[in-house]
């Protein structure tokens, strides 16, 4: 969300500025000039608010041209289409205003006045919410029972260190990722294509507890979780809502360095699925692995309903957006995230 709210408001900082330029040198002296021009602005309103209105939807699909690595078809074709309608209103509207110079006059000072307004508000937020907080819904029930579906919590993004756009860098850490945290990432696969635990996954959101570092071997043996070869024992946040029933162990798995290679490379998953004999999954039965550099193996509280670096691999430093802080909704669920 917050790479988005940055672009719109870099688009009404260009519009505002284009504006001004326009009015001071008297360049929108036809009818067609001034209606495209108040056409523009209702088309990039439209095409803003229906982008922020549809960004929570689900649906992925293939992209287009450009916005490929920004925003998905659903809100892609949605946010043109009101663009369109947008700006056809406003090309009748400017073009009519024309031969009434105090109107056009207002069009003009108005849609310059909104467009730094929107500048100024969308700019702020989401540098906020790319370096410093941002708010977070639950929407599984994967980390239960530490967190619930409906939970609402703000996330930390400051203290792993603020991340520098497009480069997977950070400056300024704090502290270093831990076992144990609990953290909010995008979901850790570059290609938009690729299913996971049944469906696209590209872009989403999660939230897991970090259970092993970098260099940490990781098994699952039975559904017992070890860790650099020792079983890492209860865990007070942990809940296993299949008790003691536990998957049967595969007969054939794939060589260690096959095994280590198509994991660290987000395959597994879908590799395994391709084979009747693991159509249990690696829940109870996995690795081992080592978790590798500048990565994290993520696990959900709940595990025998949690789809996590079991399944889909590592969580690489770059698509981690922050700490899980505080939960601030419901009222009586209010409480620091442990």
């Amino acid at each position: 969300m917050e790479t988005r709210l940055f672009f719109i408001g870099l688009l009404m900082a260009g519009y505002a500025g284009l504006s001004r330029r326009f009015k001071k040198e008297n360049s929108l002296d036809t009818a067609n000039k001034a209606g495209l021009w108040h056409a523009a602005f209702c088309a990039l309103a439209g095409f803003s608010i229906t982008l922020v209105l549809v960004m929570s939807m689900d649906t992925r699909s293939k992209f287009v041209s450009i916005a490929i690595d920004v925003v998905s078809a659903t809100e892609l074709y949605s946010s043109l289409a009101a663009a369109v309608v947008c700006g056809l209103i406003g090309f009748w509207r400017g073009r009519a205003s024309w031969d009434k110079p105090e109107t056009k006059s207002y069009f003009l000072a108005e849609d310059t006045e909104w467009a730094d307004t929107v500048f100024s508000a969308v700019l702020l937020a989401s540098l906020l919410m790319y370096f410093v907080i941002q708010a977070f819904k639950i929407p599984s029930s994967s980390m239960e029972s530490t967190l619930l579906i409906g939970d609402h919590l703000f996330v930390n993004k400051f203290i792993y260190g603020l991340r520098i756009p497009l480069t997977g860098k950070r400056l300024f850490e704090l502290r270093p990722i831990e076992r144990g945290d609990v953290i909010v990432f995008e979901f850790p696969d570059d290609d938009p294509q690729h299913l996971h635990c049944g469906s696209l996954q590209y872009r989403k959101d999660f939230i897991k507890r970090v259970i092993g570092v970098p260099g940490d071997i990781m098994q699952v043996v039975g559904g017992q979780l070890y860790r650099n070869g020792q079983p890492v024992g209860e865990e007070p946040y942990t809940q296993y809502l299949d008790g003691k029933s536990r998957y049967p162990q595969p007969e054939h798995v794939p060589e260690p360095a096959t095994y280590q290679d198509v994991w660290q490379t987000h395959q597994l998953d879908r590799e395994l699925e391709e084979v009747e004999r693991y159509a249990y999954g690696p829940r109870d039965f996995f690795g081992p692995v080592v978790v590798p550099p500048k990565a994290y193996f993520a696990m959900g509280d709940n595990r025998d309903k949690s789809c996590d670096s079991r399944y889909w691999g590592p969580v690489e430093s770059k698509f981690i957006k922050g700490k899980a802080w505080f939960i601030y909704w419901p009222p009586n669920r209010m409480r620091i995230v442990r």
